[in-house]
């Protein structure tokens, strides 16, 4: 399906210069002289990086079928994450190299949100926040308070985060999936 580049919304998905991405951002410029442009930020799924692209306002922009899931983490077995449709119940497996950092995040029965464009999945997105439990952690140093210390732990997932000197096996955090940090107890 083809629409006019004045329409163009953000958070759609377009093909434009042989390649597939989502419309971040728009403006659109109207020169002194000539027809005015819409200049589009989109960030690539090939690539991941970010490009602004000019289109004339009269101009055709190819709009890429999508389909947003809300999957459940089941499992995970060499090279392979495996996911349920809620809804259908369907399993649906995913690449270790498609999964990549997300795994530090994901455990058993966990929600996520997968896009898929065109049949194929393209990105996961993860909640902002997840409760991850503690599996090993050195003591802290008796007296050490100086200048608000951390110690690295080691996460059920196998991330590993600065603590505070506090924090014990066994102990739920809350952990910022965008910066994998330390946010508090859970």
């Amino acid at each position: 399906m083809a629409i006019v580049a004045t329409n163009l919304k953000r958070g759609q998905c377009i093909k434009y210069e042989g390649d597939r991405g989502v419309v971040l951002g728009l403006e659109h410029r109207t020169p002194g002289k000539g027809n005015a442009l819409i200049a589009a930020t989109i960030r690539s799924f090939n690539t991941g990086k970010t490009k602004t692209i000019r289109f004339a306002s009269s101009e055709k922009v190819d709009i890429v079928e999508t389909d947003r899931q809300k999957l459940e983490f089941s499992y995970a077995e060499p090279g392979i994450y495996n996911f349920m449709d809620m809804q259908t119940y369907d399993n649906i497996a995913l690449a270790d190299e498609f999964v990549g950092d997300s795994k530090n995040f994901l455990k058993e029965g966990q929600e996520v949100e997968v896009l898929f464009i065109e049949g194929a999945a393209v990105s996961i997105d993860l909640p902002s926040t997840v409760e991850l439990e503690v599996t090993e952690s050195s003591e802290g140093i008796k007296g050490d308070t100086a200048n608000n210390p951390t110690k690295p732990a080691t996460l059920e997932t196998g991330l590993i985060v600065q603590v505070p000197l506090f924090v014990k096996p066994g102990d739920k955090l809350k952990i910022s999936t965008e910066e994998s940090s330390y946010l508090g107890r859970a």
